[in-house]
């Protein structure tokens, strides 16, 4: 339902729209039906998402909650501790008050974008990956990994994100990396391996539209 019929009383009454259902952005919708996959025994594999989807934490951490693993698109904005670095922690209980639980940050310790974390890392970390074979020549490009930990909004929590891998690709040319991914694969995946997964979504894009045109219409 869109956002602008949730919010109406009157449309809504008038309509008859019954009082749960309600306004759901795109990464709470996806969410809401990978749970029901999870509950109906669908096999499980690794989630990839865009960064429509990747972008929101939330859509992230109900992921991690389900247990499924994910490769996911992210923006250039999105926060992150580099590798070797992290939140503070609470402050010292100075007795007259309540635990501090809260994780902190101070003019020292600060998550970076990571379009400035990949921008940073030493020419040793890029390589060229090949991912599959195009119609006319192999799909190449360079690629860095990392382990990072996200930085959203941790300064409300007690403990930190887990590590996760960023994935960036800097084609050779470009003034800058173009595509970025966190991924939750285990720690000693191999670069190849998350730069398929990262690029498998263009293949299920295409299964994707044949099968609308399969069925005669939209899905």
């Amino acid at each position: 339902m869109p956002e602008c019929w949730a919010n109406d009383e009157q449309r809504r009454r008038k309509a008859g729209v019954p009082e749960p259902i309600g306004f759901q952005t795109k990464p709470q919708i996806a969410a809401a039906q990978i749970r029901q996959a999870v509950a109906a025994e669908v096999p499980s594999g690794v989630v990839l998402a865009d960064a429509g989807y990747g972008v929101d934490g939330q859509f992230r951490v109900a992921l991690t909650d389900l247990d499924l693993r994910y490769v996911v698109g992210v923006q250039s904005t999105l926060s992150v501790w580099a590798p070797g670095t992290g939140p503070v922690p609470p402050k010292p209980w100075s007795g007259n008050r309540r635990t501090p639980k809260l994780l902190r940050r101070d003019h020292e310790y600060q998550p970076v974008s990571i379009r400035q974390l990949a921008q940073s890392l030493a020419p040793s970390a890029w390589k060229c990956v090949t991912w599959r074979q195009g119609a006319e020549r192999p799909l190449r490009s360079r690629f860095a990994a990392v382990r990072v930990r996200p930085a959203h909004r941790d300064y409300w929590q007690a403990e930190a994100h887990p590590q996760e891998w960023l994935l960036v690709e800097w084609p050779q040319g470009e003034a800058e990396p173009t595509k970025y991914w966190l991924a939750t694969l285990p720690s000693d995946s191999k670069l190849k391996e998350l730069v398929k997964l990262a690029k498998h979504r263009w293949i299920i894009e295409r299964d994707y539209e044949e099968l609308k045109q399969e069925l005669g219409g939209p899905l």
